[in-house]
């Protein structure tokens, strides 16, 4: 039985001979020289439309990337990685089934659609210690950037890693020099909820939010911002002593048994505020085991406006934080930060709105 073994020889700069045959047209790998010298532009031309860089004029865009095509260049990623660049940027998430992550991945994408990075997504779990070590795995692997979407891992690790590897954090308010920020201002966002409800007839309101907590970590996740402006708002209403937050992962499974804890009660509430949307899917779900119906028996709100958010049969009211937008900004400052920016560090913060559907509506019994 023959055997066919592939060589690679390193030559100059970063031009890489590649025997797959014995055809001689297949043996050299086209560079970045080659392009350049098929665009009649510089190779450093090539470099800056490569990395989207600013200030590339569409001309030049157009010229390098036909020639790109024409030639059938494909960078290569080890050798990149040896001189300083891979072109991959890590996103890290707790898990791919909420909805929210993949407006926000979307977002990501489309901001780095015309240049040459790749996004590589981590689903870490919950866990912190899950989440550092995918952190890590990361760093370890040479990627020019990470996005961290409302990271569990211990902040002083973040600081520590984001102060060598140029980080943009989604979801937490904690801001910082090292690291740039996307945020919602979900203290605003839990407010409309709370007025929108209250205006229904509501008093007797529930907050299902994940765990948070100020000891040692970050001081504002996005669940900690979310509550505590659920809670003033209730206390604006004259209602804070009527007030219920419970805590339960956002997921499916975390809504389904805040769901049955809540209702299955005697005080039940009224309405019931998820801080995902889908973890608002886990709480319907509860509702139909329990026997009862949305909105008739309990208002439901959910927190992110997903695509699921809107579906004939959901008909979720919900607050939208443009999970897209905040993918576009995140990509772009961070691009900004691996091509050089070091002098400040930059927080953009989404303004939420509030999504009015089917799943609201006044309350059934005083």
């Amino acid at each position: 039985m023959a055997v066919h073994v592939d060589r690679y020889t390193k030559c100059e700069e970063n031009e890489v001979l590649v025997a797959a045959d014995s055809s001689p047209r297949d043996t050299k790998r086209v560079t970045i020289t080659d392009v350049a010298r098929h665009a009649g532009v510089s190779t450093a031309a090539v470099s800056k439309v490569m990395r989207n860089a600013y200030g590339v004029s569409p001309g030049m865009q157009e010229r390098v990337r036909a020639a790109m095509a024409e030639l059938e260049y494909r960078p290569h990623a080890a050798a990149r990685g040896m001189r300083g660049r891979t072109y991959t940027i890590g996103v890290l998430l707790d898990n791919v089934r909420n909805a929210f992550f993949a407006d926000v991945l979307d977002g990501i994408r489309e901001e780095l659609s015309e240049s040459e990075y790749t996004v590589l997504i981590g689903a870490a779990g919950f866990g912190a210690d899950e989440q550092s070590r995918t952190i890590r795995a990361m760093v370890d692997r040479q990627m020019d950037g990470l996005v961290l979407i409302a990271p569990g891992t211990p902040r002083s690790e973040v600081l520590s890693m984001a102060a060598t590897t140029p980080t943009v954090v989604i979801g937490h308010h904690d801001g910082s020099d090292v690291h740039d920020s996307v945020i919602d201002a979900d203290d605003v966002g839990a407010g409309l909820v709370v007025d929108h409800l209250v205006e229904l007839g509501h008093r007797d309101i529930a907050l299902v939010s994940a765990p948070g907590s100020r000891s040692g970590r970050w001081q504002r996740p996005p669940e900690i911002a979310l509550a505590d402006g659920f809670l003033q708002a209730m206390d604006r209403h004259g209602l804070a002593d009527r007030a219920l937050v419970h805590h339960s992962a956002y997921s499916d499974d975390g809504g389904h048994a805040a769901g049955l804890a809540l209702l299955s009660g005697a005080q039940r509430p009224t309405a019931i505020l998820a801080g995902a949307d889908v973890a608002a899917l886990g709480i319907y779900r509860a509702a139909a085991d329990l026997g009862l119906s949305i909105p008739g028996d309990i208002s439901l709100v959910g927190y992110n406006n997903t695509a699921i958010a809107s579906l004939a049969p959901v008909q979720l009211t919900s607050v939208d934080q443009a999970g897209h937008t905040m993918g576009l900004a995140a990509a772009r400052m961070l691009i900004e930060r691996v091509e050089g920016r070091r002098d400040r560090a930059m927080r953009t913060t989404m303004t939420p709105r509030l999504v009015v559907r089917r799943s609201t509506a006044a309350p059934s019994s005083p």
